[in-house]
């Protein structure tokens, strides 16, 4: 149930807003991957605890790739979402920051007609390795659209 209401409140913030952020959707799907990792550990008192840590932890993670990506980030995860085949990985540096990134889509499926991928991304920001995955779709102006 908490799965349903929080995949819910990512839909609704991100269809019902224009102006999200890099860092709000990193933010978010990294919360919510973290609290689908908590939930995999202990039971009862320990279980929700592992959740809600794992949510913080992902929470942070996830908004800071995604504060640390700028327009040229953001287009080479596209161009590496739109040609590269499953399993490749695809990596570059931010010569304005230092940055490195790697994309990886793991497995691509169709979503109300929409080809959809979900991925993998390592980051390297200030010297620190995070990775977060996530899934995103095709718009049908040919953009990709994180949706979790």
């Amino acid at each position: 149930m908490i799965k349903s209401c929080v995949s819910g409140a990512i839909v609704l913030g991100l269809v019902g807003c224009s102006n999200v952020s890099n860092q709000d959707v990193g933010t978010v799907g990294g919360a919510v991957l973290g609290g689908l990792v908590g939930s995999q550990f202990g039971g009862g008192v320990g279980r929700a605890a592992a959740i809600g840590g794992g949510m913080v932890l992902g929470a942070m993670i996830g908004g800071k790739i995604g504060q640390s990506m700028d327009e040229v980030d953001r287009m080479k995860m596209s161009r590496a979402l739109e040609t590269s085949e499953t399993n490749q990985t695809t990596r570059w540096v931010n010569p304005d920051n230092g940055n490195r990134y790697a994309i990886t889509p793991k497995r691509t499926y169709a979503r109300h007609g929409q080809p959809c991928r979900e991925y993998s991304t390592t980051a390297i920001i200030g010297g620190k390795k995070q990775e977060i995955y996530g899934t995103a779709c095709r718009t049908a102006d040919g953009s990709w659209r994180v949706i979790n």
